[in-house]
């Protein structure tokens, strides 16, 4: 059986669906790109589900490129242009993301916008208990994780000129709002447990108004590690970013330590003998966060654990939708669907603790 691992890492023919003129993307790159000369090859990256991602080798340097997939979108969906803003602000204040080079919203290049990055060196771990490395490392790993999301959010965002990247306050009535809408706009079949969600979710909002620069999705398999070091070295994929609250991004981030396998993403934690693999309990590794952002503890986390999962049901129904729609980037998107249900009802289960 191929693993996660396999499955998702390095590159492969870039798919039928996805396909553009690549003589149109050389020139483009020759007049945008700083250091640019082709010839240029293009593969697609196997792993990821929502912007097509592709490598663009050349005789010099690597380049990855992400787009915004073709085909009929759900509004605000896919936004590589803010994608682009945000990681160039990050990378202008050394917080660890590939270099932004140039931003295309000439659609005519390849089909729709995209923007052109650096290509990092490292390591991702898709299997979330890191079988090929050993305790010592795997602590030290984590260790810097928890330490770059808290430092992600203890960074000021209107000094890096993205006071007006997002709406501070609210976060949760305009979250809880839009991921409705997406929810509505693709969905497929009944889930009573995320129609109880959409309920429940609303009238429990914790009296919280903190605000910061939040990824939307940060995983360690959205982050690059050191290829020989246990550090991380680059934070991808910041299409869900925005202004909003720490501590929906953070514990966002502690759902490996919570959900079962579904058969979709990383291979999480749920289950494994952390103490014995050098892994941070789910109360240690937020024990660390709270002393690096002088936080005493996190209240309420049975709201943010249901927001959270039905957070990320919604997102899984929009690939879902777009499996209905043909505009799916991922051979692995139709397991999408089926988690749906699942995440729901254990959203519910943190709702009612």
């Amino acid at each position: 059986m191929t693993s996660r691992q396999e499955q998702n890492s390095g590159t492969r023919e870039v798919s039928e669906a996805h396909r553009f003129d690549e003589a149109r993307l050389g020139d483009w790159m020759s007049s945008h790109v700083e250091g640019f000369h082709g010839p240029l090859t293009v593969r697609q990256f196997k792993g990821g589900q929502s912007n097509p991602t592709y490598l663009i080798e050349t005789p010099g340097l690597n380049y990855v490129l992400r787009r915004k997939p073709p085909g009929k979108l759900l509004q605000s969906a896919h936004a590589v242009d803010r994608e682009f803003q945000v990681i160039s602000a990050m990378y202008a204040a050394d917080f660890p993301v590939p270099r932004p080079y140039a931003f295309c919203k000439d659609e005519e290049v390849v089909g729709t916008v995209f923007f052109v990055m650096a290509q990092v060196e490292g390591r991702i771990f898709w299997d979330l208990s890191l079988p090929d490395s050993n305790p010592a490392e795997r602590a030290a790993i984590y260790d810097d994780v928890n330490k770059t999301i808290a430092r992600l959010h203890a960074t000021d965002y209107k000094a890096l000129g993205l006071g007006d990247f997002g709406k501070p306050g609210n976060y949760f009535e305009r979250q809880i709002s839009r991921w409705i809408s997406q929810y509505r706009a693709s969905q497929t079949n009944a889930v009573a447990a995320m129609d109880a969600l959409i309920d429940w979710l609303p009238e429990n909002i914790p009296d919280d108004e903190s605000s910061s620069i939040v990824h939307g999705d940060f995983r360690l398999d959205n982050v690059i590690i050191h290829a020989t070091e246990a550090r991380v070295v680059a934070v991808l994929d910041w299409e869900l970013s925005t202004i909003g609250h720490p501590l929906a991004d953070f514990t966002y981030h502690l759902l490996p330590w919570q959900m079962p396998e579904l058969g979709i993403g990383s291979v999480g934690l749920l289950g494994k003998d952390l103490a014995a693999l050098g892994i941070p309990s789910e109360q240690e590794y937020v024990e660390k966060y709270c002393a690096r952002t002088g936080r005493s503890d996190i209240p309420h986390r049975g709201f943010y654990s249901a927001f959270n999962l039905f957070r990320l049901a919604a997102i899984l129904q929009g690939i879902a939708g777009r499996v209905r729609d043909g505009t799916a980037a991922s051979a692995h998107a139709r397991q999408a669907e089926k988690s749906v249900a699942p995440l729901a009802e254990l959203g519910l289960q943190f709702a009612r603790c």
